[in-house]
């Protein structure tokens, strides 16, 4: 099946998932990320050595440390809300009353069951209700969001929601296509299968906004 066909396809109730807010402990910051990478490269060092690799070894040594610091200040970084981009909104002087869609935003993000990659592209549209918003933004907000284990369901969600907060409209649509090495590295190993959801808000749940939305995202932009 063609994946225009996928997302043709693609309903709401099918694809929310259990919890939209990612779910965090009422201490989660309790400790400074200085104390949380000290904790976690005890774990890691731990489960290294427990598969029974040499820690003393030249290339293991620092290993512990890299990953930790690679969690707490990376791949993990979207956890803090002092992180979340600030998305400043200007006036639609010009009137534009189409939609906007910034599409192929890169997605680095991170399976929350199997702790392995999720990599693939998010399309976003929004119509503006008297505002717009930075370009870039969106964009930050994607990776924002992506950075912590993560339900790509959810992400769609809380991509979303938070356009939907900043622009003040419900007129906000998210597609994401990705591949997911839990899927692709192990288990059934299948490396071509990726995984494509969406979250469509307000006027996009209508056939033809969403069609066009759609649409837009199956140009092929060159430069």
């Amino acid at each position: 099946m063609k994946i225009e066909d996928l997302l043709e396809n693609i309903e709401d109730h099918d694809h929310l998932s259990s919890n939209e807010e990612t779910p965090l402990r009422a201490d989660a910051f309790a400790l400074s990320d200085a104390e949380k990478i000290e904790s976690i490269k005890k774990d890691v060092h731990h489960i290294l050595e427990t598969l029974g690799m040499d820690m003393t070894d030249d290339s293991l040594k620092g290993t512990p440390n890299r990953v930790a610091k690679m969690f707490v200040q990376e791949i993990f970084g979207g956890l803090r809300p002092d992180k979340k981009p600030s998305a400043s909104t200007f006036d639609n002087k010009y009137k534009y009353g189409e939609m906007l869609v910034e599409k192929n935003i890169v997605v680095y993000s991170t399976c929350e069951h199997h702790l392995l990659p999720i990599v693939g592209r998010a399309h976003v549209a929004y119509i503006s209700n008297g505002s717009v918003v930075g370009l870039s933004k969106m964009n930050r907000i994607v990776d924002y969001y992506a950075k912590r284990p993560q339900v790509q369901e959810r992400l769609n969600i809380q991509i979303v929601r938070e356009l939907q907060k900043v622009l003040n409209t419900d007129d906000v649509a998210c597609v994401i296509d990705a591949k997911h090495l839990c899927v692709n590295s192990r288990g059934i190993r299948d490396i071509e299968s990726s995984t494509v959801t969406g979250e469509f808000g307000g006027k996009f749940k209508e056939a033809g906004i969403r069609r066009e939305f759609l649409d837009y995202i199956k140009m092929d932009t060159k430069f």
